[in-house]
């Protein structure tokens, strides 16, 4: 609290400072009145503050750094996901033809499959279970949905009872305040720039 203090106070100072009496080589600030006294009001960059994790134990700690690596793992494939669903969405919402639709959907899956499928296949269960999560959160659709919507029903079940074997479920949904508030926080901390993601094959 204080360095926060501190630092409201030297912007107020500088901001003070650099006005002159006769108005020249200053700027204009906004302020209010409150009791009679003049208070300048100024927005400042939200900044969002994180505290230390502290391990109860080693094997919390062990079982953290994996779960670190494995967002850094897949969340650039997440992240390409979403991208690739929203230009998706754009585009099959200005194309009325039905077949047309379907071609672009398959044309898209295709292309996907020929970049990235090795590197998917490759991924351990963890780092899958991560991605369903991560796609969830990206487009705000569980990878169900998202198969259902994208392809049909049939698949989107057949997919969900193959997932479950090897222990997936695609109807999870994202929750990162509660059940994956630790997957919510690597992820925070890789979009702060404070932990560099895997980089995507071939980029």
């Amino acid at each position: 609290m204080r360095i926060l203090t501190a630092i409201v106070f030297l912007c107020l100072t500088a901001t003070l400072n650099a006005q002159t009496p006769d108005g020249q080589d200053g700027f204009v600030v906004r302020a209010i009145v409150i009791d009679g006294d003049t208070v300048i009001t100024m927005n400042l960059p939200e900044h969002e503050v994180v505290g230390r994790h502290i391990f109860r134990n080693r094997r919390e700690e062990q079982r953290h750094h994996r779960l670190v690596h494995n967002v850094r793992r897949v969340y650039p494939f997440a992240k390409l996901a979403g991208e690739i669903y929203r230009d998706l969405m754009t585009v099959l919402a200005n194309e009325p033809c039905e077949r047309r639709q379907n071609q672009l959907m398959r044309q898209a899956e295709r292309d996907i499959r020929r970049q990235f499928e090795r590197d998917l296949r490759n991924l351990t269960v963890s780092q899958g279970q991560i991605l369903v999560l991560l796609l969830d959160r990206e487009t705000s659709h569980s990878a169900f949905n998202l198969v259902r919507d994208l392809r049909n029903a049939f698949l989107a079940n057949v997919f969900q009872g193959v997932g479950r074997i090897f222990g997936y479920n695609l109807r999870v949904r994202y929750d990162p305040d509660g059940r994956h508030a630790d997957i919510e926080s690597i992820v925070r901390a890789i979009e702060r720039g404070e932990i560099e993601p895997f980089p995507l094959p071939g980029r």
